[in-house]
């Protein structure tokens, strides 16, 4: 797409000056010329009397085949066990599939993985299951190759995977091979009841808009998703489905890398996604030694400690306990929100939290009104008087 001036045609009347939205047009020497920044909106081309002003449209992109069909689901491991952020994306995706009419794939790379039965109960109607030991370590290289052949082989129409730091690091890498789009850390994904095309939606300009992104003429229409975005189905133990096992020749494949060790987090007593209780501070603890107060109350609740992104920034409290869009997105039974004034960026990552409970000082702070329940109060007086009662129960 571009614009022309004819300079031969233009009069240097100056209508099209004031059509412009971003005043990107100035007369020189009775002359009309563009600086850079145009959007192509075609208001200076509609004012212009004397056609000295084209917009040349972008050649139209070949249309998706048809011969692209079903949605896969990529079901990430760690040493033999699936995460549950495969569960969540199968629920989904079990949606996605039956709204195209379509069969609703797993894709599981790993080792001594025996809970291929399960996935077909949570909505697989096929699994493919690639199994041998030097897939165990979640291996970059080794995935993209063996994702790779398999898309290319099967050609599914939609493939969703978790935006966790693997999904991060090897999706892209496959969207990139099959040369199409991806779109990352989405928050929804529904399916255009008109086109059929999946509408990925994801937050964007720091969190202050939503995009809905459509992949239009590439396939696989692909998607990574925030782990606790999406809700675990329930399991049907009589669902019937196929567990295929899929051949792994690593002579094939040169990986770059090679893992050392793997360090869990031994700061963290309860992994923070996986808490079905969150104690949380922000800028409002006023320092690093008052998150013990939180600990103290997360050790009664059987809570996981968790964070805004201020405190970290600040070096109080390690990155892994920070919630938000850069931080987890975490969906617990009960929040509790202490000292935190409920920027977008962080609400981003909790506000689908079946109970949240907001401890603020400042009546107008924005988690209010997300909160299930809020306590307008000092967190240093409230705080202990939650642990002195929970103690004595």
């Amino acid at each position: 797409m571009g614009i022309q001036i004819d300079l031969d045609k233009c009069v240097g009347c100056g209508e099209c000056l004031s059509s412009c939205p971003f005043g990107l047009l100035e007369i020189i020497a009775e002359k009309v010329y563009l600086r850079e920044g145009c959007t192509f909106c075609g208001a200076c081309q509609e004012a212009c009397d004397y056609q000295a002003i084209l917009i040349e449209a972008a050649a139209e992109a070949p249309a998706a085949g048809d011969s692209y069909r079903g949605v896969w689901v990529f079901a990430e491991q760690r040493n033999g066990k699936l995460k549950s952020v495969a569960y969540e994306l199968l629920s989904r995706g079990r949606q996605l599939a039956d709204t195209l009419g379509t069969e609703l794939c797993v894709i599981c790379f790993g080792h001594g993985i025996n809970e291929a039965q399960q996935l077909i109960a949570y909505g697989a109607d096929k699994v493919y299951l690639m199994d041998a030991p030097a897939l165990s370590s979640n291996q970059d290289d080794l995935y993209t190759k063996g994702l790779v052949e398999l898309i290319e082989k099967y050609k599914p129409e939609i493939v969703i995977a978790g935006a966790t730091s693997l999904g991060r690091s090897f999706i892209p890498r496959v969207a990139a091979i099959l040369k199409t789009g991806l779109t990352a850390d989405c928050t929804g994904l529904e399916i255009d009841p008109e086109t059929g095309l999946l509408l990925q939606t994801r937050p964007t300009f720091g969190g202050n808009i939503m995009a809905t992104i459509i992949c239009q003429t590439k396939r696989p229409q692909m998607s990574t998703v925030r782990p606790r975005v999406f809700k675990k189905g329930t399991p049907d133990g009589r669902r019937k489905g196929q567990v295929i096992r899929v051949d792994f020749n690593k002579q094939r494949i040169t990986s770059r890398t090679k893992l050392l060790s793997f360090i869990d987090d031994i700061i963290e007593a309860v992994k923070l996604e996986d808490a079905n209780i969150i104690v949380s501070g922000g800028r409002g603890v006023g320092k690093a030694e008052n998150f013990q107060l939180l600990e103290e109350l997360a050790g009664v609740m059987g809570a996981a400690l968790g964070s805004s992104r201020p405190p970290v920034d600040d070096g109080w409290v390690p990155y892994s306990h920070q919630v938000g869009q850069t931080g987890k997105t975490v969906c617990p039974k009960l929040y509790i929100a202490c000292g935190i004034s409920g920027a977008v960026q962080h609400l981003a990552g909790m506000q689908t939290s079946d109970t949240i409970v907001a401890i603020n000082n400042d009546p107008d702070a924005p988690i209010f009104e997300v909160a299930s329940y809020g306590i307008v109060g000092d967190l240093f007086k409230v705080v202990p008087m939650l642990i002195k009662k929970l103690k004595n129960d």
